[in-house]
């Protein structure tokens, strides 16, 4: 892949070409990266960045917006279709944004929004106190059972009847199990309130047919089309019909101003692939290549939140790891896994005992790799190297080793030429 117009940049041509190479030599593992097709970032990077258009499609502010118009409604029939949605806003720029939009919509501030606990697996926009989010809502937490590491509906429940919040959300950043939306949506119901799922994560998954949907019962969902999905860096918002003027509203002209319609053109894009037969055998796939490494991390002595994964995401306890059995390495494990090639991310873990910049856990994923081809067998592998580098995580002779090994692997499974 070459960039030939940026060569009269060369400043920036040269950091975009080294970029590639990071990306092609060493393993990508964080959950919520992928890697686009070619097409998707053809369509993001097309002429529609020159134009603007406030308002909504036939609704403009600005004239000369015909073309822009019909990718957008494309966009938004090719999102209905591929998730059974009544109602869809393509115009959100990213997942905080969305979430953003959805209380905006249907909360009034110091509402009580019930979500899962940021260490447990929420999000920084799920009640997080130094976020938006956590300083405009009242927020009630529930998280996972501290012998299972899973939740227990049961227990949901009755925070929710005790508590009486007016939306509950469920959907997560580091849970690695599937989530039930349909038991929180009936809870939601038996107590009135706005159901709300942020499958942010999981939409690929979830378009795929590989995870459960929270369609066509949820009230509102939101997602990021990159992740699992595979599209470009952005958003979009789903709902009933009921629910679809009032989150249009928040999105234009609460949030935002002009949408971004060639990021909209790429969504359009990628939704479409992911209509696509193979799409359900990656998506598959992906669950398949994160149960093969959570077998071989477990076999191989590394201790698991959970026990295992049922999604694209795993998620590593170090102190219950017994060589390494330590608070607070989650980061200094991740910086010797990038030094062997391997590129996850630190995170915190449920009851965690530290800090989350200096949390005890590493979260990793198989949707990038899956992208590059990979399967089961490569999984095996890789799970070996990443047990190898923590349980020694000072050795640079055994990093340097390991990261000429992943460079071979890669060169064999290159997703752009």
């Amino acid at each position: 892949m070459d960039y030939p117009n940026l060569k009269s940049d060369k400043v920036v041509y040269d950091i975009t070409m080294n970029e590639l190479e990071r990306q092609q030599t060493t393993l990508q593992m964080i959950p919520s990266e992928n890697f686009t097709s070619k097409a998707v970032m053809e369509a993001q990077g097309n002429i529609m960045t020159n134009k603007y258009s406030e308002g909504y499609p036939n609704k403009r502010y600005y004239q000369g917006n015909k073309y822009e118009d019909e990718v957008e409604l494309l966009a938004i029939e090719r999102a209905k279709k591929l998730f059974g949605a009544e109602y869809v806003n393509v115009q959100t720029n990213s997942g905080s944004p969305a979430n953003m939009a959805v209380y905006f919509a249907l909360l009034n501030p110091g509402d009580k929004i019930m979500g899962m606990n940021l260490n447990h697996g929420g999000h920084l926009t799920h009640g997080c106190p130094v976020n938006f989010s956590g300083k405009m809502y009242d927020w009630v937490e529930y998280g996972v059972e501290k012998d299972t590491e899973l939740l227990d509906m049961k227990k949901i429940r009755e925070i929710a009847l005790r508590e009486k919040p007016k939306m509950i959300l469920s959907g997560y950043t580091a849970y690695p199990r599937i989530v039930d939306f349909k038991a929180f949506y009936d809870i939601a119901k038996e107590i009135g309130a706005y159901s709300m799922v942020d499958m942010a994560h999981i939409a690929g998954l979830i378009a795929g047919g590989a995870h459960p949907s929270p369609f066509p019962f949820t009230d509102v969902v939101t997602t990021t089309t990159h992740k699992t999905l595979r599209g470009p860096r952005s958003a979009i918002i789903l709902c009933k019909e009921e629910f679809g003027k009032a989150i249009d509203k928040a999105v234009f002209p609460g949030l935002q101003g002009g949408p971004h319609m060639h990021t909209i053109a790429a969504k359009a894009v990628a939704f479409r692939e992911a209509m696509q037969p193979e799409f359900k055998e990656y998506a598959a796939q992906v669950i398949a290549n994160a149960k093969a490494l959570a077998k071989t991390l477990m076999d191989n002595g590394i201790k698991l939140v959970s026990d295992g994964t049922d999604t694209h995401l795993i998620l590593i306890d170090l102190i219950k790891t017994e060589a390494v059995g330590k608070k607070g390495l989650g980061r200094k494990g991740a910086v010797a896994l990038e030094d062997a090639g391997i590129v996850c991310n630190c995170n915190t873990i449920p009851f965690e005992p530290s800090s989350p910049f200096k949390p005890s856990g590493i979260r990793m994923g198989t949707p990038s790799l899956t992208t590059m081809g990979m399967k089961e067998k490569e999984m095996e592998q890789i799970g070996v190297w990443i047990a190898k580098v923590l349980k020694d995580m000072d050795n640079d002779k055994l990093k340097q080793e390991i990261a000429q090994q992943v460079k071979t692997l890669c060169s064999g499974f290159k997703v752009y030429d």
